[in-house]
């Protein structure tokens, strides 16, 4: 099996092809400095590329958080927790992790975990018991829901 061959662009090249790379989809600054360094570009020019991209508005943070938050929630089912997980991982600032999660409506957001829950309880075979209500606990939490808000809907939806 051949190995692919790594492409080294100059500064030009390497501008043009990110440009293209942020039209396509919605980039952090983390992930074009990564590309701009796999090209062969030096941290100057990777810097100095980063800030061209966000002049010419093809890189905006918020305007990224923004959309992953929303992408997250709304096909992902995911819950703020693990959200900003992965904001984080890619760098973005905790101003504009705020700035998303502000964006994901309380309502919808609460709707969505009983309608997690209420999935997730129809798998579960008989009585339901103080140990299944905390693998409920613990199925919502790993799809990043706040514990505090789990157990007020799971208190609800089970009159506890």
């Amino acid at each position: 099996m051949m190995e692919k061959k790594k492409e080294i662009f100059d500064y030009k090249t390497a501008l043009l092809k990110a440009q293209k790379y942020c039209a396509y989809q919605e980039r952090s600054q983390q992930e074009i400095r990564n590309k701009l360094y796999e090209w062969g570009l030096h941290s100057e020019e990777v810097e100095a590329g980063i800030s061209e991209l966000v002049s010419a508005d093809f890189i905006n943070e918020e305007r990224f958080a923004i959309i992953l938050a929303g992408g997250k929630f709304r096909i992902k089912h995911w819950g703020k927790v693990k959200i900003t997980q992965a904001l984080k991982m890619h760098k973005i600032t905790p101003y504009c992790i705020k700035k998303a999660l502000q964006q994901i409506p309380d309502n919808d957001y609460e709707n969505k975990l009983i309608q997690i829950i209420e999935k997730k309880r129809a798998s579960i075979v008989g009585k339901l018991t103080p140990l299944k209500l905390k693998k409920l606990a613990l199925f919502a939490q790993s799809k990043g829901y706040e514990s505090d808000l789990i157990w007020k809907v799971l208190k609800a939806e089970n009159k506890l």
